[in-house]
């Protein structure tokens, strides 16, 4: 059984609001044979300009699904949301069913009945084709992420990847969808 556990920001989360969230999350369910025991986490938050975000993660042993989506209509966001996370499981139902198999012939993480209403005949196996169309190699230069900054930003780019010259390690800069910059670092 998935367990929501709501978090609201700028918002109280009421009863009406909790018991539509839990009922779609509980639709998930049916795509899978054995219901993982895990939480749904969902973030509702309300922005000044009073446009509900709901974000949802679900964690599970293999696989995490998570899906946001905003919208003046909070109900309507979490239809969306719930929308976005069942296209997510029926494009990578395939790989994740043949993953779990080579450990385990008769298993499968999905319920593939679940599928067949139809509604997939659009979803083909060719998603499981992944096709990386360019590749490119670039020695790693040493700088500091403020210069990678800089250096991405010349470039156009939305992300850089650099040598981090306090860390000696592999660090990435990106853009982040509110304007700001993002690090990450490796170890």
């Amino acid at each position: 059984m998935i367990r929501v556990e709501i978090r609201g920001e700028n918002i109280e989360v009421t009863d009406a609001i909790r018991e539509h969230v839990e009922e779609k999350v509980a639709k998930l369910e049916r795509y899978f044979n054995d219901v993982p025991n895990t939480h749904a986490h969902v973030n509702i938050k309300v922005r000044n300009n009073k446009r509900g975000k709901i974000e949802i993660t679900i964690p599970m042993k293999g696989l995490t699904l998570r899906a946001e989506e905003v919208h003046d209509d909070l109900y309507a966001a979490i239809d969306l949301v719930i929308d976005k996370l069942e296209r997510q499981i029926r494009k990578h139902k395939t790989k994740i069913n043949r993953k779990f198999r080579e450990k385990n012939p008769d298993a499968d993480f999905f319920n593939v009945s679940a599928f067949e209403n139809g509604k997939e005949e659009n979803d083909t196996d060719n998603d499981d084709d992944i096709t990386i169309f360019r590749s490119k190699e670039f020695t790693l230069k040493p700088m500091d992420s403020e210069e990678a900054v800089l250096q991405m930003n010349m470039l156009g780019h939305d992300f850089f990847v650099f040598n981090d010259r306090e860390t000696d390690g592999t660090s990435i800069v990106y853009r982040r969808k509110d304007g700001k910059y993002g690090l990450i670092e490796t170890n």
